[in-house]
């Protein structure tokens, strides 16, 4: 088992991205294994996914530490300690400190709820909705200083329609999170994954898909 990724998770809330993680690796689609899941809420529900599925967590509170900068450093350590090689940010409600990202170097993943560039920060769909965009989405991407400026790794795109709410359109884009974000992490796990500057570099095959919304067909006159 030396040779398989091993996951490190932060994450704040339920946890719907994690349990997707989890359901990939059981299931063979990911060959990896998450080591530790380390959380800011001792009332997340991701806690209980952990004792369901016998994963190791932690409750690491900013407010125990002296600074910021202290607090992201002595997560990285616990990360070192269980020799992680990936560290997925699965819903952790707080923008990354140095400490971490230098340590871990494009080996941090962020799954976004909205098209990057477009809506950074929180309450993407919102955002969405309020702009009145046709199409949507989410994003994952690597992490870096900056609030969710990274390279992007995948995107996926859902139709966004005029009565849409936060709600409607969060559940959509939802669906397709739990879709790219746990092929994001078998792409780095099986190593076809290279970071050029701001571009990812996927091993993959091209088809030209596209999505329309309003639908039309190819030889519609517009």
């Amino acid at each position: 088992m030396s040779d398989v990724l091993k996951i490190g998770v932060l994450a704040s809330g339920r946890g719907s991205n994690f349990q997707s993680i989890i359901d990939n690796i059981e299931s063979g689609h990911i060959k990896a294994l998450i080591s530790v899941l380390v959380t800011d809420n001792p009332g997340a529900y991701v806690l209980e996914r952990c004792r369901k599925h016998t994963i190791e967590s932690l409750i690491m509170k900013p407010a125990d530490y002296p600074d910021r900068n202290s607090y992201y450093a002595a997560i990285a350590d616990e990360l070192m300690k269980r020799e992680v090689g990936l560290v997925v940010l699965a819903g952790f409600m707080r923008v990354v400190g140095k400490a971490l990202i230098d340590t871990f170097p494009n080996k941090i993943m962020n799954i976004h709820p909205a098209l990057l560039p477009s809506f950074p920060g929180l309450h993407g769909q919102k955002q969405a909705v309020d702009y009145g965009v046709k199409l949507a989405g989410c994003t994952v991407h690597f992490v870096d200083e900056g609030v969710d400026t990274g390279p992007i790794i995948i995107q996926a795109a859902v139709p966004a329609y005029h009565d849409d709410t936060e709600d409607s359109l969060s559940d959509r884009v939802l669906r397709k999170e739990h879709l790219i974000f746990p092929y994001a992490i078998r792409l780095f796990s099986e190593n076809n994954i290279k970071v050029e500057g701001r571009k990812v570099i996927i091993n993959s095959k091209r088809e030209d898909q596209s999505l329309i919304n309003p639908p039309g067909t190819d030889n519609q006159s517009l």
